[in-house]
């Protein structure tokens, strides 16, 4: 019998603040976020080395910014990565705001 890997889920963890990206159960990956009113600042995203080059990542960012668009939140990608994709497409123009310093400032202090 083969082991078929399953497909990755993505799941939304309210108490840590984060999505996750789960692979045949273990967590692969996660990208943190923080909630300012209507905004949600993504500031960082990891994927676990042993599941990198299978865009993990990518798939991470694209259903966690679609979570963001069906709770009619906006998106501030101080995260890297997160910047880089919303870089590439322009599906989330329209609820992206930018990163300024206040915002800088309220993630040092959450």
């Amino acid at each position: 019998m083969t082991d078929t890997p399953t497909t990755p889920t993505v799941e939304r963890v309210d108490a840590r603040h984060r999505y996750a990206i789960r692979v045949d159960g273990e967590r692969a990956g996660l990208t943190g976020y923080r909630d300012r009113g209507r905004q949600r600042g993504f500031f960082h995203t990891e994927i676990d080395p042993a599941y990198a080059g299978r865009g993990l990542a990518g798939q991470l960012i694209r259903e966690a910014l679609g979570d963001v668009r069906s709770s009619g939140r906006r998106i501030v990608p101080v995260c890297p990565f997160v910047a880089a994709c919303l870089s590439k497409h322009d599906t989330y123009d329209d609820l992206t705001d930018p990163v300024t310093p206040e915002v800088l400032q309220r993630l040092d202090t959450d």
